[in-house]
């Protein structure tokens, strides 16, 4: 260890236990760092917002909400019975046991790694020095630590929409352990926080009705994947209300009286308002060590995401990057190869940021990879756009209206595969199989040779040949 290491309390000091932030300390403790890790949220917080209020949950509620739909398409398949009722509460306890798990098998890896883990929150008093509060999770008072290195991993919190009432709704941190179960749920937002939660609601057994602002769900994605998406939506029974925002929210007798823009009023149990995040950086003395922040508090990082100050360095959603879980586990592993050296016979890894595969779930779930067309028209101009429009084989005797879309978009001069959409089942595990073949780059001949598995939907990605007449389009808002 050098003289100048050891005139530091630890080499590595990580705010925050989530994703990037547990994948940073334990990855720098294997390569001989000492590294502190401290996570305002105790040992339950270990995992972030992922793990505890984020994917792992709402993907476990995803799959609970197929069950009701799953009994009733069994009928064409010749099963038949009582109809299920949700036990609520069972679903609620089983969630909280699988976490706890969760969290205890993420203390374990630091602290057999060697990381010396904090329950406690941490605010930066310089470039090098943090004070820890550590007294509300019993491990003593308020800790000060110099560290070598600084790395803030806090991650993002839900952004709350501004109009009277907004002291009713709530965020998804508190949609897992709602009590009692919703009958009737308003979803304000068209993002996939939003769809998400509609259809695990609609799905559980509550009226759904889900307010957004603009002309169609999931702004930033495919336009195709944002019209087709929302008709699908409305097919499974949500009340989808396009160009319509709440002006007020008032608690009755009943539940809570919501009164939209244009007048109307919606009586519901629950409001959600899932409208967006924020960088989580409140508290953490950024201004103090210097730290230069973008908008909304963002953490402004360069290529090897370090500050302007050059001892401390961030990744994950405190950056307001690319919000996904995978991306701030990548992006750690720079951080640490950068600092502490790769692996014995690695190089230094970088991050990509093209050709990102993302899903949504909703019922049915979203898949993509690469360019929506229209993104694809402005950089590239020549585009060849393939799509189907198709009703799964499952759907043949269950009864159910589902389809499915696909849709291949196409660089006309190169032959590339830039863009890949589907809507439809197992969206997302059939997209991140064709992520690894565009990544390496793919061209529609290379599509065109694969051989299908049949009968599958994942075939159909191998089997359009014909491009489709699109007018040159841009995304709506």
């Amino acid at each position: 260890m050098s003289t100048a290491a050891s005139a530091f309390d630890t080499d590595l000091l990580v705010i925050g236990g989530g994703s990037g932030g547990v994948r940073a300390a334990r990855m720098a403790a294997t390569r001989g760092a000492r590294v502190t890790l401290a996570e305002a949220g105790g040992t339950a917080g270990l995992g972030g917002t992922c793990v505890n209020v984020g994917c792992i949950p709402k993907k476990l509620y995803s799959y609970a909400a197929h069950y009701a739909e799953a009994f009733e398409e069994s009928h064409g398949f010749g099963w038949h019975g009582a109809a299920p009722a949700l036990d609520w509460s069972r679903l609620k306890e089983n969630r909280r046991n699988e976490l706890a798990r969760l969290n205890g098998v993420y203390l374990r890896l630091l602290i057999g790694s060697g990381v010396e883990v904090i329950n406690g929150r941490a605010r930066l008093l310089d470039a090098h020095t943090a004070e820890i509060d550590a007294g509300a999770h019993g491990q003593g008072a308020t800790r000060r630590l110099s560290a070598r290195h600084v790395l803030v991993a806090t991650g993002g919190r839900p952004q709350l929409p501004e109009f009277p009432g907004r002291e009713h709704v709530l965020t998804s941190n508190e949609m897992f352990d709602l009590d009692p179960f919703p009958a009737r749920l308003l979803v304000i937002g068209g993002g996939y926080i939003a769809c998400e939660f509609a259809s695990i609601f609609n799905g559980l057994g509550s009226r759904v009705t889900q307010l957004y602002r603009g002309p169609h769900v999931l702004r930033g994605f495919d336009e195709d994947v944002r019209r087709f998406l929302g008709a699908e939506l409305v097919k499974k029974g949500i009340d989808l209300r396009l160009n319509a925002n709440v002006a007020a929210i008032q608690r009755t007798r009943a539940g809570m009286r919501v009164t939209l823009h244009d007048g109307s009023s919606i009586e519901v149990d629950a409001v959600l308002a899932a409208t967006g995040r924020l960088p989580n950086v409140e508290g953490l003395g950024l201004e103090a060590a210097g730290v230069a922040q973008g908008h909304d508090g963002a953490v402004l990082v360069d290529g090897h995401y370090r500050t302007s100050v050059p001892s401390v360095y961030a990744v994950g959603d405190v950056t307001a990057r690319v919000q996904l879980t995978p991306v701030a586990l990548g992006e750690a592993m720079v951080v640490v190869d950068h600092l502490f050296g790769p692996a014995p016979g690695a190089p230094p890894r970088t991050l990509d940021y093209e050709f990102i595969p993302t899903a949504v779930f909703t019922h049915p779930n979203v898949g993509t990879v690469g360019m929506t067309e229209a993104e694809a028209r402005a950089a590239l101009g020549g585009v060849r756009v393939y799509r189907s429009e198709f009703k799964a084989l499952r759907h043949t005797l269950s009864g159910s209206s589902e389809r499915t879309l696909m849709k291949l978009v196409v660089d006309a001069a190169s032959d590339r595969v830039v863009g890949l959409h589907m809507v439809g089942a197992e969206a997302g595990e059939i997209v991140q199989g064709f992520a690894v073949a565009m990544k390496a780059g793919a061209t529609k001949a290379v599509f065109d040779a694969t051989i299908g598995i049949h009968p599958t939907a994942a075939e159909e990605f191998v089997t359009m040949r014909e491009p489709v007449a699109t007018p040159d389009s841009t995304a709506a808002a």
